[in-house]
């Protein structure tokens, strides 16, 4: 079949397809292709602060010197704003409206997505704009009182809107499909898509509610004053669910592309589908493990967070479990004997493989390190230090953006028809960006041990304030020139790769590696699964009932503050 024949769905479709039966149209492809480019740019300027960042917690300030930045924490609202919410949102718009469109073979509603491209780009110029002007220094957390420009806020809300809007496409087609395939259970990767945005449209009310209520009118003049308490508390009712929602796209390929790549299958379905389920249900009552140290919330709240949040790392190992079992599948069938001996077949010569792998490990160190931000005795001792931004680019930094990056290995190149640029060198990306995350979370989280404050200049405290920890500013240092290098070598595979002239034939270009098909009918526990909107009314009430009886005291007793700047 041509690879760019138009794909039928008719109502005997079994319940997913191969990949080879999978051809995407062009201009499909270029819609992704342009949810991608621009996600891996807003990475890409943000990436190059970010050694920065790791320079000054080895107590050198390299920020003064750049002419284009007035401050430190303008620098540091750049790189969290670009890497931490338009690069993952970009990157996961793709990956959850291409993959669930090619498994069930649907099309997309292209002028729609069209629409949610340009409304999401103009977000994300226009607080771009806020931020380069030097009105918006309020980093990617924005907590009143400090305020920023109004169109700081206006760009974020319009980036949230689009990324709603790519919620409704994903359920849309899932709809389609069930119409024309009654009877049987939604395909995998789609199952998945559509509990990770059920999960976000839940996640997403707090920050909605934040922006357009609150921040949005104070910073027009609107109203005078914003509850600092108040705001802060629906920021995280979003702010750790939109953790998963990073990290669930991620999930999509652990679970049903890289299987596949290691020559391997999936060895359970359904475990699969549990895993996401827990992940709609624990993600998002969990926000007040954030605000341990915030007067104004009961420690009895507090407590029942900082359980269901330890609840969110069963799904993890559920992963843990069945992924490495795959995987293990894979390393047999290439030959591999005894306990460990498949680990050797699997094929790390491929950078689109060891890139993901590579991440999955990084993600043991990061969960780790979770469990302690969770405790409601242990987060005390290290919140707001050092720690928090150590654990942060072990999870998303590395866990997610390492596996975006081994997605692009294959995925550009389908996109596009062109050859990889280099596996070689994106192996080199990949194990340099592992590497260098890995030293820069070992000197993060040491440094948090000593208590060095996140968020901080610290090259410019009084000489010899953290002399204890001196080592682990130095690993810190060490870890910001191993990432430049990194990022150097990721863009060079990604911009030679695009802008090359080597192209795939269309039967040999990059096709999508999904696991292979498995045919489920809707009975028994997979229909039970397959019942996400009456899952999605129960993630509603657990969310009520963890947060309303704080909120509605709080809407009750507010305490408004005006806003101020101090740029």
């Amino acid at each position: 079949m041509s690879a760019d024949a138009p794909a039928a769905a008719p109502a005997t479709a079994p319940a997913y397809a191969p990949a080879t039966e999978v051809s995407p149209v062009r201009s499909e492809r270029r819609v992704t292709f342009a949810f991608l480019i621009t996600g891996l740019i807003a990475l890409l300027v943000g990436a190059l602060l970010g050694p920065l960042q790791a320079m000054n917690y080895a107590g050198i300030d390299l920020f003064q010197h750049l002419p284009f930045l007035q401050s430190y924490y303008q620098g540091l609202t750049l790189h969290g704003v670009l890497n931490a919410l338009v690069f993952t949102t970009f990157f996961n718009a793709g990956i959850l409206l291409y993959f669930p469109s090619r498994e069930l073979r649907v099309p997309l509603n292209l002028p729609f997505v069209w629409a949610t491209y340009f409304v999401m780009t103009g977000g994300l110029v226009i607080a771009g704009i806020a931020i380069v002007s030097n009105t918006s220094n309020v980093l990617y957390t924005f907590y009143p009182p400090l305020m920023g420009h109004w169109g700081f806020y206006l760009g974020l809300a319009l980036v949230v809107v689009a990324s709603l809007m790519v919620a409704f496409e994903t359920l849309r087609m899932r709809q389609v499909w069930k119409r024309q395939n009654p009877g049987q259970v939604t395909p995998l990767v789609a199952y998945m898509a559509v509990l990770t945005q059920l999960m976000w449209i839940l996640a997403s009310i707090g920050i909605v509610i934040e922006v357009v209520v609150f921040l949005l009118p104070w910073s027009l003049g609107l109203i005078e004053g914003v509850d600092p308490m108040l705001a802060r508390t629906l920021f995280w009712w979003t702010g750790h669910p939109i953790v998963y929602f990073w990290l669930l796209p991620a999930y999509i390929s652990w679970y049903a592309m890289v299987p596949k790549q290691a020559g391997g299958s999936l060895v359970s379905d359904s475990l699969a589908r549990l895993a996401f389920l827990m992940f709609l249900l624990f993600s998002t009552p969990v926000g007040f493990h954030h605000q341990f140290t915030d007067p104004g919330i009961p420690a009895g709240w507090k407590m029942v967070h900082s359980l269901l949040t330890m609840f969110v790392g069963i799904p993890s190992l559920i992963t843990a479990f069945t992924v490495a079992a795959s995987l293990e599948v894979g390393g047999k069938r290439a030959g591999g004997k005894g306990v460990f001996g498949w680990i050797g077949k699997l094929p790390w010569k491929s950078a689109a493989f060891s890139a993901q792998v590579l991440a999955m490990i990084s993600f043991i160190f990061g969960g780790a390190g979770g469990i302690v931000n969770a405790s409601f005795a242990l987060d005390p001792l290290i919140n707001n230090t050092a720690w928090i931004p150590g654990h942060f680019h072990l999870t998303v930094g590395t866990a997610v953006t390492l596996t975006f990056f081994g997605m692009t290995f294959w995925w550009i190149p389908h996109l596009t028809g062109k050859r990889l640029y280099s596996n070689r060198l994106a192996l080199w990306a990949s194990w340099t960006w592992f590497v260098g995350m890995m030293i820069f979370g070992l000197g993060m989280h040491w440094q948090g041990l000593y208590a060095v404050p996140r968020r901080s200049l610290i090259s410019a405290a009084p000489e010899g304030t953290y002399a204890e920890a001196a080592v682990p500013m130095m690993i810190t240092g060490v870890s910001g020139v191993i990432l430049m290098v990194a990022v150097i070598l990721y863009f060079t595979v990604l911009f030679g790769t695009i802008f090359g002239r080597a192209r795939h034939t269309d039967d040999d270009r990059p096709r999508i590696p999904f696991v292979d098909a498995v045919e489920l009918r809707s009975i028994g526990v997979m229909k039970l699964l397959d019942s996400v909107y009456g899952w999605f009314a129960l993630a509603a009430l657990l969310v009520a009932v963890a947060y309303l009886p704080t909120l509605v005291d709080m809407l009750l007793n507010q305490v408004p503050i005006q806003g101020f700047q101090l740029w």
